[in-house]
């Protein structure tokens, strides 16, 4: 008998061609889908998923699809839910690599944890409230390391140095490891830098992004009981752009594929493009070595591209040397030919490129089009030209991998306290916010916390608080610090919703406290500091704490009827050293992979309250309207967009860590934007997108770039040319 949902598979499957509907249907061992470029395999993909969930009545939370970027993993999301939408609450996970680690972490990372040696002390090693760190805090935490280690970083810089420890990272490669195949005294002393920076990452409780992936690799191989439940949790895995993992996402995959081996991997070794990333392009080419009883599928029809674009592509491809081998075809004969032009210089380029998108634009308005042009580059520092030369013709465009949002000065100011109030060891967020706004704390101050942290063993965070206990500075410093320390720790309160508690140890007082040295701290406005520069103002002003509420008139901040309390006398005694307690976790429970919104537990209180708290304590919008600048309500309306952004979390019943982590995460190729006529990216970014109109520009930079490539890897120049059609 055959059921409704049957019926209904069947109907689906009809739409696709013999090759497709292949692949769909083997549902059942190893199956490499070898997808050409155009041939739809992200329809393949979503339609394999809601097969097994329809027709083999797999159940949706035991399917895990991955794929790298968060675009890619929404919209495969949105077709599997048109798809099966209506057959179960519960959903496959579809997720980017770094986010599913991410989440895998937050569930178990604590099972790594090794009991500590020293009785009374904690257990050394990550907890769930790690931290993850993006490219300019890596870049701190290096600088910190080579200044400590007095070493020059004109010689050698900090991207130089991440860029080789991401490398020995992509390739599983520990700091011990890294020296020993050193063979120049700059890679030992990278290898030295290596080690130093995992320290200081470890101290923070903090990972990057490269730690993401060999983390859950590493729980995975090391705690049983994990592993042991992820290959029952997930019995079907597919991988997306499978040419382009590295080892640890290779790892990952074997791992998580367990006796079962229901992986299908997705990719075409023809569009390999990241192995300047890390990418090993044997993993695609030897599936079947690693999996033996493997099945494999070619996709060779193209519905993207007309016929001489497709035979231009496959002219230059089958010179690459590495390959399994595919014939791709189209039905969509002849279409327009492929245009050359040499320019005399980069400006000529530019403009050329303008005035042809101009022409284009018109043309298409006129046959009621909807115009669509990109012009694409090998690296985002080459978008300047075509900036300006977009200005010159009057044309409105969109940057794809420029400054991210959350890169900007004041995001990264509000986010830096939201993760130091998450965690107060993060010792990097803690150095970015300690002196925003400017609140008295100078260098030679935080110069004495750095020694003492170094000296006693301790976090930056726990340094403050012990130079608080022993006074080891001036009182007008010590004064600062403790504000700065009342604010994270009430930031804390208000987190694990006991702020009302807090309130009320903080008016509790010792008897004789009226003798303490402490003296009122003066507010951020007192002090007449601004947020762009550190010199001091004498101009009167109103405290920073009187919040206006118009400035976020429909936010809701909220936290019960206030006790009835006299008020809070800032003489309290100081807590000795730093205060470990119980860790903030916004949420009782931790869900499971794959759950749902409303799997979570709603957080006593939101992102979007936090964020309003530390703008009202910190009075940072009342010193940005004092700047009275276009630039400083600029950067007011960017702040009202992260609280809308915390809103829509809020609406999502995230937590903190989540919030973080999505923030974490965003990628350049997740700032596209289908709806602009014009967009400027890099051809990385741009794979997998269409347009009507493309630019392939600065060639013979990349061309050059290639060469030297080439010649590293002694492969011929003909195929050359391969490398930068990819």
């Amino acid at each position: 008998m055959i059921t409704t949902g049957a019926t209904s598979a069947l109907s689906f499957l009809d739409q696709l061609n013999p090759q497709q509907r292949e692949a769909v249907e083997t549902t059942d061992g190893p199956v490499l889908i070898l997808a050409g470029a155009g041939s739809g395999k992200t329809r393949v993909i979503t339609y394999r998923i809601a097969y097994l969930i329809e027709h083999m009545g797999v159940m949706p939370e035991s399917i895990l699809a991955m794929t790298f970027t968060n675009k890619a993993a929404a919209e495969m999301g949105e077709r599997v839910e048109k798809l099966v939408g209506g057959l179960s609450i519960a959903k496959p996970v579809i997720s980017t690599f770094h986010s599913f680690c991410v989440r895998v972490l937050r569930r178990d990372i604590e099972a790594m944890r090794i009991p500590s040696a020293t009785p009374g002390q904690p257990a050394i090693g990550h907890t769930k409230n790690f931290v993850i760190y993006d490219e300019s805090d890596m870049q701190a935490v290096v600088k910190s390391v080579m200044k400590r280690l007095g070493l020059d970083d004109k010689q050698l810089t900090p991207r130089t140095v991440l860029s080789r420890i991401s490398w020995a990272k992509n390739h599983m490669l520990d700091p011990q490891e890294l020296y020993l195949q050193s063979a120049d005294p700059k890679t030992e002393k990278i290898a030295h830098l290596y080690e130093e920076y995992r320290k200081e990452l470890r101290k923070a409780n903090a990972l990057d992004f490269d730690d993401l992936l060999l983390e859950a690799v590493r729980l995975l191989k090391s705690a049983p009981q994990v592993r042991e439940y992820y290959n029952r949790r997930f019995q079907y895995l597919l991988i997306d752009e499978y040419q382009d993992t590295n080892r640890p996402q290779y790892e990952l995959m074997r791992m998580l594929a367990g006796d079962r081996h229901n992986v299908c991997a997705v990719g075409d070794e023809d569009q390999s493009i990241y192995s300047w990333r890390g990418a090993d392009i044997r993993n695609i080419l030897e599936f079947e070595q690693d999996f033996p009883e493997a099945k494999i599928i070619r996709l060779e029809q193209n519905y993207r591209s007309t016929q001489n674009i497709l035979q231009a592509a496959s002219a230059v491809v089958a010179n690459n040397i590495r390959r399994k081998g595919k014939n791709l075809w189209t039905s969509r004969q002849g279409g327009t030919k492929i245009g050359y032009y040499e320019a005399p210089d980069g400006e000529n380029e530019a403009l050329f490129a303008a005035d042809h998108i101009a022409k284009y634009l018109r043309a298409a308005t006129e046959h009621g089009e909807t115009p669509r042009a990109a012009v694409l580059y090998r690296t985002n520092s080459q978008s300047r030209l075509f900036e300006e030369a977009m200005r010159r013709y009057g044309l409105k465009y969109h940057v794809v991998g420029g400054f991210s949002f959350y890169e900007r000065s004041e995001i990264k100011d509000l986010i830096s306290y939201l993760k130091v109030i998450q965690n107060p060891d993060d010792t990097i967020s803690l150095l970015h916010v300690i002196n925003t706004p400017t609140r008295g704390i100078g260098k030679g101050t935080i110069d004495t916390l750095e020694s003492l942290a170094l000296e006693t063993g301790l976090s930056l965070w726990g340094a403050l608080g012990e130079a608080l206990r022993r006074q080891l500075l001036p009182q007008r410093a010590l004064a600062s610090l403790k504000s700065f320390q009342q604010l994270i720790e009430d930031g804390r309160a208000i987190l694990l919703g006991n702020f009302a508690g807090q309130l009320g140890s903080d008016v509790a007082q010792p008897e004789g406290s009226s003798e303490s040295v402490w003296e009122p701290p003066l507010s951020a406005v007192q002090q007449g500091e601004t947020l762009s520069s550190t010199h001091g103002a004498d101009s009167e002003s109103q405290d920073a704490t009187a919040f206006d509420p118009t400035e976020f008139e429909n936010f809701s901040f909220d936290f019960g009827a206030a006790e009835p309390v006299g008020p809070i006398d800032i003489h309290a005694s100081v807590p000795p050293t730093e205060s470990p307690a119980a860790e903030p976790t916004s949420g009782s429970k931790e869900p499971e992979i794959g759950a749902t919104p409303a799997d979570f537990p709603a957080p006593t209180v939101s992102t979007a309250d936090l964020l309003k708290f530390l703008i009202d304590r910190t009075g940072y919008i009342k010193l940005l309207e004092e700047e009275d600048t276009p630039e400083a309500f600029s950067r007011i309306e960017n702040l009202r967009e992260l609280v809308n952004a915390a809103m829509d979390s809020r609406d999502r019943a995230e937590t903190l860590d989540q919030f973080l982590d999505h923030a974490a995460l965003v990628a350049d190729a997740d700032d596209y934007d289908a709806r602009a006529q014009i967009t400027l990216m890099s051809l990385h970014a741009a794979k997998g997108l269409e347009f009507p109109l493309c630019f392939s520009a600065a060639w013979k930079r990349a061309c050059s770039r290639i060469r030297e490539l080439c010649l590293c890897q002694r492969i011929s120049k003909k195929n050359a040319a391969c490398v930068t059609s990819a």
